[in-house]
């Protein structure tokens, strides 16, 4: 499954999944022209209300990352996110390669790094935004 939103964060399911849709077309699990899973099919599949997928692809489609095309579905822009987007990911990637090695040579396990992350992004959103 492509999208795995975890209510224990704390932060709204809906921003997850925006999240999870921008950052699989950052990476090129989905490419322009990709159709998104249907808004009750998804919503059944990670039982959650079909509202809530509902407003993140309304938001997505308001941040020109997705296209929703009435009784067809939504669709990722041919811009979705773009070369930029993905290349700027990629170079970020070294940086949290060896974010994660430092922790785990002072003896952290995946998890406990994962909720480090978590909890340092979830502060920065509260403190003034995601930066970006």
């Amino acid at each position: 499954m492509l999208f795995r939103p975890n209510p224990s964060l704390g932060v709204p399911i809906y921003l997850q999944l925006m999240e999870q849709v921008k950052h699989a077309v950052e990476t090129g699990a989905l490419r322009p022209g990709d159709q998104l899973p249907g808004i009750r099919p998804l919503a059944e599949e990670l039982v959650i209300n079909p509202n809530t997928v509902a407003k993140a692809y309304r938001e997505l489609e308001h941040e020109g990352v997705i296209e929703l095309r009435h009784g067809a579905g939504a669709f990722v822009t041919a811009h979705g996110g773009g070369r930029k987007a993905a290349d700027k990911v990629r170079g970020a990637q070294p940086v949290v390669a060896a974010a994660v090695e430092r922790l785990r040579a002072r003896g952290l396990t995946d998890e406990e790094i994962r909720r480090l992350f978590e909890a340092e992004l979830a502060g920065l959103t509260r403190a003034g935004g995601p930066r970006g």
